[in-house]
This record gives structure tokens, sequence and C-alpha cells, in this order.
């Protein structure tokens, strides 16, 4: 979710509180993994958030999108030519479709956010191609952080993965710090223009390209939410949180057999 304005300050973590995140991310890798499962023709997108609703409150864990700027649902599921924020309904999922399942939950008072685009039955080469570029770009994003270096290398290299397909990222909608709160500072573009602030150990971040087929615009549906692309092309979404700490970076929502059954789905492309 990226409909925000960060808090005002820069919050590090200290180690003990990137435990914490850990435990969140953690969690919340084994109901997004539940959750990309159940996809299939036929599944309405509602089916898809009372499911992690109910896996949430069964962990004892608090859905971090429900109710949050008054958001109504605990995913945001956007299919197709829809981007993100989009509004869980009856309507039912169909072979070919590709759906971006968004979630964050709140566990021992810390956030985890992360979002995966799946294939629903088979799918076309092209939204294929569209799901490797997108997960290729969030790891090279991911694989740019350096302590010292700025947020800007990590827009930078997500934009030379998707410019380099010939896609876009989307305009005007970037991944964000986060922690206590979901949305906190600092942004984190997904393309070059901005070089930002210094990266430094206790920073955890939210990554999260969002990448179009065709135009970099979008339009908002009048459900006030949803964010679709304006030339009606299709759009995926991927992202992790991680935290920068003195060793490197960790990938606090990494499920490694989420990956591989994602990949498994297509070569991945090179770019």
């Amino acid at each position: 979710m990226t409909k925000h304005v960060p808090d005002k300050e820069l919050y590090l973590k200290s180690d003990a509180e990137i435990a914490l995140m850990r435990r969140a991310g953690h969690l919340l890798q084994r109901i997004i993994r539940e959750v990309t499962e159940t996809v299939q023709p036929g599944v309405t997108t509602l089916e898809l958030d009372r499911l992690a609703f109910q896996r949430i409150k069964e962990a004892k864990a608090i859905p971090g999108f429900l109710g949050l700027y008054d958001f109504p649902n605990t995913l945001c599921i956007s299919v197709n030519e829809e981007i993100v924020h989009g509004i869980p309904s009856r309507r039912k999922l169909v072979e070919g479709d590709i759906v971006s399942i968004d979630c964050g939950l709140i566990l021992e008072d810390f956030f985890a956010d992360t979002a995966y685009t799946v294939p629903v039955g088979r799918i076309s080469q092209e939204a294929q191609r569209l799901l490797d570029v997108t997960r290729q770009s969030l790891y090279a994003g991911i694989s740019a952080i350096r302590p010292g270096g700025r947020v800007g290398d990590i827009g930078a290299a997500v934009e030379k993965v998707v410019h380099a397909a010939g896609y876009h990222c989307t305009e005007g909608y970037t991944g964000h710090g986060v922690g206590r709160h979901l949305h906190e500072k600092p942004d984190v573009p997904n393309d070059s223009k901005r070089v930002g602030m210094r990266l430094q150990p206790g920073m955890t971040l939210a990554i999260e390209p969002m990448v179009n087929l065709g135009t970099s615009k979008t339009r908002k549906l009048k459900d006030d939410w949803t964010v679709v692309t304006a030339d009606g092309s299709l759009s995926a979404h991927f992202e992790h949180t991680v935290a920068i700490t003195r060793d490197g970076v960790e990938i606090l929502t990494l499920d490694e057999e989420l990956e591989k059954e994602n990949k498994r789905h297509g070569a991945i492309v090179s770019a």
C-alpha cells in the first residue's frame, strides 16, 4: 500500500526491534504463501481476503491495512490493469488473469509488508515476462542497498531493469520506510530522479516496484482507491520488507518456497 504521507522523522531500529520485525515478516511469509496457493480460476478476490484475515487473527496479529486511511479490507488485490489498492470483491478470477496481492500485518507493534503478483492458471508469455521483469527489478533494487549509499540507488537499479525490458515504472507511487507505522520516512522511489538520504544500519524499508507493460501514467477508479494503468495495459507489483544491518541487508519477508514457485512458471528474463 502506497497511499501515504510518511512520518517526519527517520526512525532507526535497534537489533531487538529488527528481531521483532523479522518475526512479523516470517508470519506474513506463511500467510501470503497460503493465499497465493489458493489463487485459481473461479476463486473470488473476497475469498482470498477472508482467508488472509482469518490467518492473521489466528496468529494473534493485526491486519495492517484494514481501517488504515479507511481502507475496507485486509488485502489490496489488483487484477490485470489494476496497479495497486484494489478492493476485494465478489469478482471471480479467470484463467489468464494476473493478480497482485499486497498484504501487511502488525505483530508485537511492528509492521511487515509484502506483495506478489501471481498467474491465474496459464497466462500469456507477455504477462509472464512482465512478472519476471518486475520481480527481477525488486531484487536489483535490494541488491543496490549499501550502508552509506543513497535511497536513490535503489530506484536507479529498479529503473534500469524495467527500462531495459521496455516497460515503465508507475508514476507517482513509491516504496517507503516501515516499522511501528506502515509508512515511515523515507520514500523509496522506483526511478533515478532523486538522490535521497543516506542509507544506514537500522533503516527498515518496503521496496516495491510497480511496473506497467504500457504507460507509466495512471488513473483512479470511482471507489477512490483502485489505481489502474491509464492505457489499460497490464501491471505487476512485487514488494519485500528489508532491514539494513551492520552486516548487510536482510529480507524480512522472504519465502524461498514461494519464490521457487513463482520462478517455476517461467524463466527469469535477463535485462
